[in-house]
């Protein structure tokens, strides 16, 4: 393998934080969703603690999407990915 980078190695480490980030948010708000679903109807908390969880996830996504358009790094990545197809580097967290 040499020298060679991947595309793989070469994801920064603020995309990856803010990846993980995001999924974190989406996994749990997506396991509240399901313990009230399965409770039944919810009362004004617990709807306003989905909403909450909601709107943490879509911060964390913009923030990742707002990084992946501001890097210079992640920008080259994905310049790299729509060039080679078959690259899974550059995906979205959802």
């Amino acid at each position: 393998m040499g020298r060679q980078l991947s595309v793989e190695t070469a994801v920064c480490s603020g995309y990856q934080r803010l990846t993980e980030e995001c999924q974190r948010a989406l996994e749990t708000w997506d396991e509240h969703r399901a313990e009230f679903r399965r409770a039944g109807p919810i009362g004004q908390a617990a709807g306003d603690e989905l909403l909450r969880l909601q709107a943490k996830y879509a911060r964390a996504y913009a923030v990742l999407q707002r990084h992946m358009h501001d890097c210079l790094l992640c920008q080259m990545v994905s310049g790299v990915g729509e060039r080679d197809s078959s690259s899974d580097a550059y995906s979205e967290c959802i």
